[in-house]
């Protein structure tokens, strides 16, 4: 009988010392997978485990993805190069925050907008769902996703709505 190869891994590591405090990194061969704030290590292992991949340490392979990070969040960086593991979100998901995913640095859409740029503008509500278990925040950058009327509503990372409008401060997003 022919023994089935182990799936590939997901590598895990940490950005300390942040100025939104010490994160987690996830990410596999083809991509960041998580990106999580340190005190929400449980979500994070949640996660990782419906995944049903080996995870490991690793800070060799976790170092790319840590520098952006940490560039971003100290005002040097305001775009991602670093690859994205697409391959674990459902279709919408995937549709969904791809769509978040290119909102320019500084500017925010509502999720009536990301709804229509998908093509489906009643799927509003789907969209705040996806945008809602985002396991990589800032980087696929839901902070940038507001509410219809201008005002900021819900956030699961950091410390909440505090966080993510530090987030849209650093980038110089306007706020009503």
């Amino acid at each position: 009988m022919k023994k089935t190869p182990a799936p590939p891994p997901i590598y895990i590591g940490e950005l300390n010392g942040t100025p939104l405090g010490d994160l987690r990194l996830a990410a596999s061969d083809l991509g960041l997978v998580a990106v999580e704030w340190a005190d929400s290590q449980p979500a994070l292992d949640a996660y990782l485990a419906r995944l049903k991949r080996p995870v490991q340490a690793d800070a060799r392979k976790i170092k790319p993805y840590a520098k952006e990070l940490s560039e971003y969040l100290n005002g040097k960086r305001t775009a991602f190069t670093i690859p994205i593991d697409w391959t674990f979100f459902t279709p919408f998901q995937r549709e969904a925050l791809q769509a978040v995913y290119r909102i320019p640095y500084g500017e925010t859409r509502t999720y009536a907008d990301i709804a229509r740029e998908i093509n489906r503008p009643h799927a509003y509500r789907a969209v705040g769902r996806a945008n809602a278990t985002n396991p990589m925040p800032l980087v696929i950058p839901c902070h940038r996703v507001i509410g219809a009327d201008g005002k900021l509503h819900g956030y699961g990372g950091g410390q909440g709505l505090p966080t993510k409008e530090w987030l849209l401060r650093l980038e110089g997003a306007v706020m009503a």
